[in-house]
């Protein structure tokens, strides 16, 4: 499974208004940390979005695109309007992806 994160929008939206997106790839980690990663964005695809908030002026934007045996799927959320299941699937993809 290939996890790509895309960011967008914050404070330094003047200058980059979208980031070098970011790939993670469960072939690439440590058996548990893939699981992890597997069952999060299990729980982020299943945890309907967010409620629609008005949009923040300074808030970031992320889109998480999973490419799973040959299946795609995108899920897009905000700092303004997150679930839980997102915010913990992005927690991880930060974490891992400021270590390469």
């Amino acid at each position: 499974m290939k996890v790509t994160l895309e960011t967008y929008g914050g404070l330094a939206a003047v200058g980059d208004l979208r980031r070098r997106p970011r790939v993670l790839d469960t072939d690439t980690l440590p058996e548990d940390t893939a699981a992890e990663l597997v069952r999060l964005v299990t729980a982020a695809v299943a945890t309907p979005d967010a409620s629609r908030a008005e949009p923040a002026r300074d808030a970031m934007s992320y889109t998480v695109t999973v490419q799973d045996d040959g299946r795609v799927t995108v899920l897009e959320q905000s700092d303004a309007a997150m679930t839980p299941a997102f915010a913990a699937l992005l927690a991880l993809l930060r974490k891992h992806l400021a270590q390469q």
